[in-house]
């Protein structure tokens, strides 16, 4: 494995694992205050139950994040030095902020684990909620410094220097709404389903159903509801793209050839050589539409991009079919969901529903990955788009692969002792949060 190669995969290693305790972080929190609230006005004592046991879960994701967002802070240095000389100045705004949200969340996590007949109840409550808005903030923060890669602004590059330098320009530049709400309503979809397919599959083993069913319905109405919102922001997102990287829209759309009413495709199987997609199915028009919203639009190919600036064609499009398909299966299990609760609610009671969840609770965070594969890969060869090609930001340092190795083998066992941790935790819930004898429903 060469150098360029070994660190381009140690940092794909360490974003890919820490986006999933990203979005547990940003999410997970707001389930808690909204099971806390439940109980602060009913006094339903499965509710105070429901809030301790997620508190717990919550308390292991902010751990397990901190650790892997403190390595990938020093990757950033490490495997990509020349690229920090030059945009550190430039997009630091975020990062420093985001540090200050950290800050934020995990004195307002340690207020709420442990303010339990300490505080005022309502004060209580108030923290958890905190813990739930910082983490959302450093998310927000964080996929803006993102979008300014894919986006730059705040600065001035001539003759290969970075001259006039506007931080808060930086910060709030063209991508950063786009890809924040895309992002944000990503990990509301992920993390609910992921919680609700738990809860599921105690109710179908038939242990603590009434427990889980509770948690179940929290989880259910925030993932379903993300999910059926999650289209608008990717017709936001597709939009911006189609402006900004029409190179990366090409290679979502496998769209080899420049054309007016352009068609969406499906599937298929992209021949780079030919600039052909076999196998796909074609729908006329559609992709001039998402892009432009319009159906007669042009819609630019790659024949328009020169061939050293064309992403990875394959990588970029399977990985775009992914996130949609998985995302058009959660809205349809959301829509079944939002019947049963309207409608239908026979289907409440019947595993069938509950097995649909149990089967999609990966869904959720596969779809994030391939989503963040799009963003990614999509923007290559370029690290700051059409500013700095990624080979040259790359360290100059030998020796990068051990470290991959090194790496990979710290993120396995990281995974191993948060997945015993967390079984651990839901084999407990059965056994620590039984309703008491009299307690009220």
């Amino acid at each position: 494995m060469n150098d360029f190669i070994a660190a381009r995969s140690q940092m794909a290693l360490s974003l890919g694992f820490h986006i999933i305790f990203s979005c547990i972080g940003m999410v997970m929190p707001f389930f808690m205050a909204v099971a806390h609230y439940y109980y602060l006005k009913t006094n339903n004592i499965v509710y105070k139950n429901i809030t301790k046991a997620w508190s717990k879960g919550v308390a292991i994701f902010f751990a397990t994040g901190a650790v892997s967002g403190t390595v990938l802070s020093f990757e950033l240095g490490l495997l990509w030095p020349r690229f920090m000389e030059h945009a550190g100045p430039i997009f630091g705004m975020p990062f420093s902020l985001e540090g200050t949200a950290f800050f934020i969340e995990a004195i307002a996590l340690g207020f709420f684990l442990y303010g339990w007949d300490r505080f005022n109840k309502w004060f209580h409550w108030f923290t958890g909620v905190i813990v739930g808005v910082s983490g959302l903030a450093s998310g927000i923060l964080v996929v803006a410094a993102n979008a300014w890669m894919n986006s730059p602004a705040g600065f001035d590059f001539v003759d290969g220097q970075y001259l006039n330098v506007d931080p808060v320009k930086a910060m709030f530049n063209d991508a950063w709404f786009s890809q924040a709400l895309h992002m944000c309503i990503a990990a509301f979809a992920a993390t609910g389903f992921a919680v609700a397919g738990v809860h599921a599959l105690m109710i179908v083993r038939r242990q603590n159903v009434y427990f889980h069913t509770k948690s179940f319905t929290i989880a259910a109405v925030f993932g379903c509801a993300a999910a059926l919102l999650q289209p608008l922001s990717g017709d936001i997102s597709a939009k911006d793209v189609a402006k900004r990287q029409p190179a990366k829209l090409a290679a979502m759309e496998a769209h080899f050839h420049t054309e007016k009413s352009a068609g969406l495709v499906i599937g298929g199987i992209p021949d780079e050589k030919n600039k052909t997609v076999d196998y796909g199915i074609k729908i006329p028009g559609l992709l001039s539409f998402m892009a432009h919203g319009d159906f007669s639009k042009e819609v630019t190919g790659l024949d328009q991009i020169k061939p050293e600036d064309h992403p990875p064609v394959a990588i970029t499009h399977y990985a775009f079919q992914v996130m949609v398909g998985l995302g058009m299966a959660m809205m349809a299990i959301s829509f079944l969901y939002f019947l049963a609760l309207w409608k239908m609610k026979k289907w409440l009671q019947s595993d069938w529903l509950l097995k649909l969840f149990v089967a999609a609770t990966p869904l959720g965070f596969i779809a994030v990955e391939a989503g963040w594969t799009v963003t990614e890969v999509g923007r290559q060869p370029w690290i700051i788009y059409n500013v700095m090609r990624t080979a040259d930001a790359v360290t100059p340092m030998p020796g990068i692969g051990y470290s991959f190795y090194l790496f990979t083998a710290m993120y396995v066992s990281l995974g191993i002792i948060v997945t015993f941790m967390l079984y651990r935790q839901i084999k407990m819930v059965g056994k620590l949060y039984d309703l008491p004898t009299g307690a009220k429903h």
